[in-house]
C-alpha cells in the first residue's frame, strides 16, 4: 500500500537526506541540481535517476556542460513504501545512490556495499 506524503513533505525529506552528506563530500559536489518529479516518464517504478559527466570520467576537455542532475522520482518511491519511516529510509539511500554516481561508483558496486 502507498503511502500517502504531501509533495513539501517530501521534498523536505530530500532536503534532509542531502545533509546526511559528510561535509568533505558535499564540497566536492559541484554544479548538480537535485530535482524532484513524480515518475519518471519512461520507467514507472524507477526511484531515482543521475544524469551527468561522472567526475571519475572528467577530463581537461570538460567544460560548458550544463549541471547535472539528481531526480528522485516521488511517487515511485511512495509506492514501494508501507510507512513514512519507510519513505524516509529509501529517500536516504535513493539520494546517497544517486550521488554516489555522481562520484563515478558503479551501479554493481552501489549494490555489494548495500546502497542499491
Amino acid at each position: 500500500m502507498a503511502v500517502a506524503m504531501t509533495a513539501d513533505r517530501f521534498d523536505e525529506l530530500v532536503g534532509d537526506a542531502l545533509d546526511l552528506i559528510p561535509a568533505e563530500l558535499a564540497a566536492a559536489i559541484d554544479n548538480v541540481v537535485v530535482l524532484v518529479e513524480p515518475r519518471h516518464p519512461d520507467d514507472r517504478g524507477l526511484l531515482g535517476l543521475y544524469h551527468g559527466v561522472a567526475l571519475t570520467e572528467r577530463d581537461t576537455h570538460y567544460g560548458g556542460y550544463l549541471p547535472d542532475t539528481i531526480t528522485i522520482y516521488r511517487d515511485a518511491i511512495l509506492d514501494v513504501c508501507n510507512s513514512e519511516a519507510q519513505v524516509v529510509q529509501e529517500v536516504s539511500i535513493t539520494v546517497i545512490h544517486e550521488i554516489a554516481h555522481y562520484f563515478g561508483i558503479s551501479e554493481q558496486r552501489l549494490h555489494e556495499l548495500g546502497w542499491g
